[in-house]
């Protein structure tokens, strides 16, 4: 491993060159074997006495059993509250349960699972003002760390501000046990970061979003690290296992450190968010989100293959802009995911994405820069035959049919990956540019 988790905890507060502080609330992370034995003494240093323990099924059976014997052992109170559901969805109702079931007598939250659990977690710490530790079950998802929690609202995916775990206690022999589909997901999820770094360079350009190498540098070293382990974690190697999970705490660390999601996603976790959508609105086919954004990284590749060739043309992009009917996109949006949609189109009201001015501002930092746009997808992004190794070494998808969609379906997300977020990414860009339509044709034909 590139990079020391333990020296980036010990750390965090200190002043960056970029010249911001970086923190994080998390202070300890523990992953070893037969972790579950120091669970206590984690507990008690993050000062907690008796624990309000959030799991499912799942993660209860994998976990959960030994966390309340350990806990018993040590003389620590805990309430336990387990979801029955077997595929838990984190929504109002779930959160709701959480805070209607809470016992105000425990002093902590402790979390047994990874994803859904951590995130419903995390915004139930936050309403309860408890410190949060969690035990991880898998190593599927890099909001370990992280401050937010995705959250399906009235059939959006949306990212609300929660609170970072204080500690992070993994038992390497559960990890390394995990189903399979998890350690996918967890790898996929790594496997995003070139496209959000790229993301992140080419967005300070063009808008002037803040950057910092430090942070961009952390994220490079540790999705190296996971392509190298590959094959250790397909075979269930405890040291890939290991640093495939390190990797995914530190991604969520970065975030906190930066103070946004831009070091750990971009234009391929929309593809993955729209996808879930859809899927609510229409019970159309829907993976692990880690699985989407693995191979949703490698159509994003696609795109920027076909960015590197685009020459920038002022008048194309000016007329192109001018003709733009937003009421025909959003009735083009509304069709694409239906009730959900209404959402995107009001959060456009406030974010003005679509508006001339500021087109008209980034296209001339796009027309001076774009030498060096095409140096950053150069420096940044691998070459999609390397990708697509790793994705059949981990057995995942690498077609639309693989996940139960069509190209023209695939090509309609990459349409509407610009409208969920405001953040500036690859179909922004080809917008500002005026190519949106020809660009999303050629992708389509390229899947």
């Amino acid at each position: 491993m590139t990079w020391d988790l333990d020296k980036l905890l010990q750390n965090s507060g200190s002043l960056c060159f970029c010249g911001k502080k970086h923190s994080c609330d998390l202070k300890e992370v523990i992953v070893k074997p037969q972790a579950l034995a120091e669970l206590p003494d984690a507990v008690r240093r993050s000062g907690g006495s008796r624990v309000f323990i959030i799991a499912d099924r799942n993660t209860f059976q994998a976990a959960g059993e030994t966390v309340c014997a350990r806990l018993e052992e040590a003389g620590i109170g805990h309430k336990c509250f387990v979801f029955p559901d077997q595929e838990l969805k984190l929504n109002n109702t779930a959160v709701g349960e959480v805070i209607l079931n809470f016992d105000q007598s425990c002093d902590m939250i402790l979390a047994v699972g990874s994803g859904t659990i951590g995130d419903l977690s995390k915004l139930a710490a936050s309403v309860a003002k408890r410190p949060l530790v969690t035990v991880a079950t898998a190593p599927s998802m890099d909001g370990f760390a992280s401050a937010t929690s995705s959250v399906i609202l009235n059939g959006t995916k949306v990212s609300l501000a929660s609170c970072a775990p204080v500690a992070i206690v993994a038992d390497l022999d559960i990890l390394c046990a995990a189903p399979f589909s998890l350690l996918q997901a967890g790898i996929g999820d790594m496997l995003a970061k070139y496209i959000s770094i790229c993301e992140w360079r080419i967005s300070s350009l063009v808008t002037g979003e803040y950057y910092c190498e430090e942070i961009a540098s952390l994220m490079r070293a540790a999705v190296e690290d996971c392509v190298a382990q590959a094959e250790g974690l397909r075979d269930r190697r405890p040291e890939a296992v290991e640093t495939v999970f390190k990797s995914l705490v530190m991604s969520g660390m970065a975030m906190s450190f930066a103070g946004l999601s831009r070091p750990a996603s971009g234009v391929e976790h929309y593809f993955a968010h729209l996808w879930d959508m859809r899927a609510l609105e229409f019970a159309t086919p829907v993976q692990h989100h880690g699985i989407q954004c693995g191979v949703a990284t490698l159509f994003s590749l696609k795109i920027y293959d076909l960015i590197k060739k685009i020459t920038p043309d002022r008048t194309r992009a000016l007329a192109y802009v001018e003709s733009f009917s937003l009421e025909d996109w959003n009735r083009q949006l509304t069709e694409f995911l239906g009730v959900s949609a209404k959402a995107l189109i009001e959060r456009e009201k406030s974010e003005g994405k679509y508006e001339r001015k500021g087109h008209g501002q980034r296209l001339e930092r796009i027309m001076h820069s774009w030498g060096q746009i095409l140096q950053i997808i150069s420096e940044e992004l691998p070459k999609e035959e390397d990708l697509r190794q790793v994705l059949r070494t981990m057995e995942l998808p690498l077609t639309p049919q693989e996940i139960g969609m069509t190209s023209e379906e695939v090509k309609d997300t990459f349409l509407a990956t610009k409208d969920i977020r405001d953040k500036y990414i690859a179909s922004m860009l080809v917008w500002d540019l005026g190519v949106i339509e020809s660009i999303a044709a050629d992708f389509q034909s390229a899947l």
